[in-house]
C-alpha cells in the first residue's frame, strides 16, 4: 500500500543547524551545550551589545537552538527528524518542507505500530477475519479492499496506542513544529497558521499509525 501525496519530494528539507548555531558538535554532553549556551548568552546578550543591531535576533536564534538540544527529549527527536544528508544551498518552497515533514512523521508512525502489530500475530490474524468478512458482505468475494483495512485500522487503533506513544508523538510533533517555525513555513506569531500546520503534522502521523496496522493485516493476508 502506497500513501498518496500531493507533491513528489524532490529534494532533502533543509535544516536549520541547532548544534552549529550553540558551537558544539553533535556528539557533545548536556553539560558541553549548557556551558556553551550560557557564553553565548553572555557574550551576546544585547545589553552587552547595544549598538549591534542583530543582536536581537542573534540572541533569539540562540534560545531556539538551546530550547531543543538543551532538552534532552527533544534533542533525541531533532536528530530522529532533521538529520540526514547535508542541506543544499539553493532555497526550497516552504509546502515542499512542510511536504517533507508530515512524510517523515508519517513514517514515525507508521513503523511504530506495524513494528507492534509484528508482536501480536494473533491479533492480526482476528482482525483478517473480520475485515475479510466485510470485504465478502460488500462485494461477494475475497480480496484485500484498502477503504475496508484502512476503516478498520482506524478504528482499532487506540486499542495499541498507550499513553507514553502519544507523549512521544506529542514530543516529535512539538519539535517539527518548531523547526517549520525556523525554516519560515509558519511565523510564531501566526496562530491560524500555526494550528493549521500543527494538524497537518499530527494527522500526518495518525494517518501512518494506521497505515502501520493495514500494512500488518496485508503482510499477513492470504486470498481464499
Amino acid at each position: 500500500m502506497k500513501r498518496a501525496t500531493p507533491h513528489a519530494i524532490v529534494l532533502s528539507m533543509p535544516r536549520m543547524n541547532y548544534y552549529e548555531i550553540l558551537g558544539v558538535s553533535r556528539e557533545a554532553s548536556d553539560e558541553d551545550i549548557k556551558k556553551a549556551y550560557r557564553k553565548l548568552v553572555f557574550d551576546h546578550h544585547p545589553d552587552r551589545n547595544p549598538h549591534v543591531k542583530d543582536a536581537d535576533e542573534r540572541i533569539k536564534e540562540i534560545n531556539a537552538a538551546y530550547e531543543i538540544v538543551g532538552d534532552p527529549e527533544k534533542r533525541r527527536s531533532y536528530d530522529r527528524l532533521s538529520w540526514g544528508d547535508e542541506p543544499r544551498a539553493e532555497t526550497v518552497d516552504p509546502g515542499v518542507i512542510l511536504d517533507d515533514m508530515e512524510r517523515k512523521l508519517f513514517d514515525e508512525g507508521r513503523k511504530e505500530l506495524f513494528a507492534l502489530l509484528m508482536k501480536d500475530v494473533k491479533r492480526v490474524k482476528a482482525e483478517l477475519t473480520l475485515v475479510r468478512a466485510q470485504v465478502v458482505a460488500e462485494q461477494g468475494y475475497d480480496s484485500f479492499l484498502e477503504h475496508v483495512v484502512a476503516a478498520r485500522a482506524s478504528a482499532i487503533m487506540s486499542d495499541f496506542v498507550t499513553e507514553e506513544m502519544d507523549g512521544r508523538k506529542q514530543r516529535l510533533v512539538e519539535v517539527a513544529m518548531e523547526m517549520m517555525v525556523s525554516r519560515g513555513v509558519t511565523k510564531r506569531s501566526d496562530e491560524g497558521g500555526i494550528r493549521a500546520v500543527r494538524n497537518r503534522l499530527e494527522t500526518a502521523f495518525r494517518d501512518g499509525r494506521a497505515h502501520g496496522i493495514a500494512s500488518a493485516l496485508e503482510l499477513f493476508y492470504e486470498r481464499r
